[in-house]
């Protein structure tokens, strides 16, 4: 994933709701949203997959696992060598690490700079982490974005999915309304004025094409190549997750509902 908004606790008709955009080389092989089993032993996932290096960007697991990957762009950092990124929410979904013996050893794995989002919903953990920082940050109450550095870094298209999501929230809509409208912003491709671009090293024509929170190159040969959302509902007693990823090249949607999904609702404590 290359942009996120995650709103937490902050509707109490959706209490988790994540819109996402993943960027990447359109020739990059790839297979759309769906359940599959990375291992023999393991819990089946619900993400895309990278057919390139066998990771994933995005997805969740049965028992209650939530994971997404974004890089860190720091263009005069050659490693091609480290592993592939696309491993990290792999690795957390497989569930055999609790997060205080998963993190160190991920951050110490040698991969190029990355930002994890990750969830273990059962045992009440959401927390951010990347390996160019020293200690994860809890997730609690609140509206968070992430893109290609660290959470919160008020790049215009960070805080325009961020006070998007607000506003939904702030609206009582419908399930379908609320997938149109962040399904909207999502594909807003309004690059951001120069004056706010920010300055990550790869040059002012570079930063103004990757501004917009949707992407295409002037070339056809990278940009935003899906979009997915997840949303917790609540209806009654009942919690169901809905997961639903638009494929852009070529088009396509799927989706996917999960009822009673994390199998331990989710435990959201208050922002401070």
């Amino acid at each position: 994933m290359c942009l996120v908004g995650v709103a937490l606790g902050m509707s109490r008709r959706y209490p988790l709701v994540v819109a996402s955009n993943r960027d990447e080389y359109l020739d990059r092989p790839s297979l759309a949203l769906d359940w599959w089993s990375p291992w023999p032993d393991g819990p089946q996932v619900l993400s895309g997959r990278d057919l390139r290096a066998g990771g994933t960007w995005m997805g969740l697991s049965q028992p209650g696992r939530f994971a997404l990957v974004t890089n860190v762009r720091q263009p005069l950092v050659a490693e091609p060598d480290a592993p592939s990124r696309g491993q990290i929410p792999l690795s957390w979904l497989r569930g055999d690490l609790p997060a205080d013996r998963f993190w160190p050893r991920t951050a110490l794995s040698g991969h190029a700079p990355f930002n994890l989002l990750a969830a273990d919903f059962p045992a009440g953990e959401f927390f951010w982490t990347s390996n160019l920082h020293p200690h994860p940050q809890r997730l609690t109450r609140g509206v968070y974005g992430l893109s290609n550095a660290a959470l919160d870094t008020p790049w215009p298209k960070v805080g325009r999915i961020k006070q998007r999501l607000s506003e939904v929230l702030g609206q009582d809509l419908s399930l379908p309304q609320l997938c149109a409208s962040l399904f909207d912003t999502l594909a807003d491709d309004t690059p951001a004025p120069d004056g706010e671009l920010p300055q990550t090293g790869v040059g002012p024509a570079l930063e103004r094409m990757l501004s917009p929170v949707f992407i295409r190159s002037p070339d056809g040969r990278y940009g935003t190549r899906c979009s997915t959302l997840l949303i917790c509902e609540v209806q009654g007693r009942r919690l169901t997750t809905h997961m639903i990823e638009r494929q852009h090249q070529p088009a396509e949607e799927r989706s996917f509902r999960l009822d009673t999904w994390p199998p331990s609702g989710l435990p959201l404590g208050r922002r401070h």
